[in-house]
């Protein structure tokens, strides 16, 4: 069984799908592909695929990722180009690898985000980011299923800070009106801090409120750097793996006709 792992984007109006919509568009993708997926077993069977930490419903990202299991063995790359022509726009399959090296699930433990601020002058969001990362604790409340809960937004993020930009050819909403972009970076950890906790801690802590709704963009996910503070590939290390494995071949032939000849 080949294990292929999937690098994809929620773009322009796309981003407004539920991660629901999107396992259906995707499920179809498989179908139009003619991929030959495994399945799992019972009374009824469903495609192997492997979805992790999905962006929330509204957001766009450049780095949302799953996992899919194949009983025939297929070229990554002609997959993916398979894949995406099947896929709507916005929804963009982009790179495609052997997945060589177990646990992505845990290779994914922090996000960065922009927060395109529309409407409000940076050097008021500077002033606001200022103050926000001078808290010890930022309380906000969101409502959840079981009812509003209340929790710190500020120990989950890692940095987060103004960018001199002030307008961002990355963003899924873009514009040429002026406005303030933040990035943020931020630890997945339980309850999850999303970037709308950020934004109402921001608007708790120094009354930073955008007249207009915030346009929010992942621009990467993966294993979170201590020492550096960045966010590392979560796919390298498959790349990495398969890149090694025709020098292992080599090696382990040579060592075997070696043995041969001893």
């Amino acid at each position: 069984m080949q294990r292929i792992r999937l690098r994809y984007t929620k773009r322009g109006r796309l981003r407004f799908t539920s991660h629901r919509d999107f396992q259906r568009a995707f499920e179809r993708a498989l179908r139009r592909a003619a991929v030959p997926m495994a399945y799992s077993a019972g009374f009824t069977p469903h495609p192997k695929v492997s979805y992790a930490n999905a962006a929330p419903t509204g957001t766009g990202s450049e780095a949302e990722y799953l996992e899919i299991a194949l009983t025939e063995k297929r070229d990554p790359e002609t997959l993916r180009a398979l894949l995406d022509e099947s896929m709507p726009l916005g929804l963009d399959i982009i790179e495609a690898v052997e997945a060589r090296v177990s646990g992505l699930a845990e290779r994914l433990t922090a996000s960065v985000w922009e927060l395109r601020l529309d409407g409000v002058d940076p050097k008021e969001a500077e002033r606001a980011v200022e103050v926000f990362n001078a808290a010890e604790t930022v309380e906000v409340s969101r409502k959840t299923k079981n009812g509003m809960r209340t929790f710190d937004a500020r120990g989950a993020v890692a940095s987060l800070e103004t960018t001199p930009e002030t307008h961002s050819p990355q963003a899924d909403r873009p514009t040429d009106q002026g406005c303030a972009i933040l990035r943020l970076v931020v630890r997945h950890v339980t309850p999850a801090v999303r970037p709308d906790d950020v934004l109402s801690g921001l608007r708790a802590v120094a009354d930073l409120a955008p007249p207009v709704a915030a346009a929010v963009t992942r621009l990467a996910q993966g294993l979170f750097d201590e020492e550096t503070g960045t966010v590392t590939d979560p796919l390298a290390p498959d790349r990495e793996a398969v890149a090694a494995a025709p020098a292992d071949r080599t090696g382990a032939a040579e060592t075997a006709a070696a043995k041969a000849s001893a």
